[in-house]
Parts: structure tokens; sequence; C-alpha cells
């Protein structure tokens, strides 16, 4: 997966994010953010891979995202990858 497709998946996922209550609470809880500072990360490589990391944390929301964004569940992991997720991890 290219850099632009990575980074175009970590957006639609900020924005499914924002859509869902629960999942806009939980991730603004556990970031500590607000609305100025999520936009203003949003050209963050390094923030865009912890939104994914995010998202991949619970089966139930991947495969959630990836139906809203017409990806495969593969396909955020490997977003997540391309955006520098995971380096010095193993899963």
């Amino acid at each position: 997966m290219n850099s632009e497709h990575a980074q175009s998946v970590a957006l639609s996922a900020v924005a499914f994010i924002l859509s869902e209550d629960a999942l806009r609470d939980r991730f603004l809880g556990l970031t500590g953010l607000d609305g100025a500072e999520l936009r203003n990360r949003l050209s963050d490589k390094d923030f865009l891979a912890s939104v994914l990391e995010f998202i991949l944390g619970h089966e139930p929301d991947v495969l959630a995202f990836a139906a809203h964004a017409g990806e495969k569940p593969e396909a955020v992991q490997a977003a997540w990858r391309t955006l520098g997720g995971g380096v010095g991890q193993e899963w």
C-alpha cells in the first residue's frame, strides 16, 4: 500500500471515529485531544498511525470501519504499517 492510500484510510478512520458517539468519546478520552488539537494533527503521519492503531485495538471496530470505508480489514492493518505503525512490535 502506498503512503497516500494509507493516509486516506487513516483520515477516513478519523471521520468514522468522530461519527460514532461511543468511539469518539473513547478516542478523545484516551488521547486527551480536543477538536482543535485533533484538526492540527491530521497531517501528522504518526498521529494517523495512532488513529489506525486505536481502530485495530478492538476487532468489532476494525470490522465496522472496514465495512464503512469499503476496505478489507487487512487493508486497515496495511495502512497502519505503511504509516509506521508496529515498528519494533510483533503482531
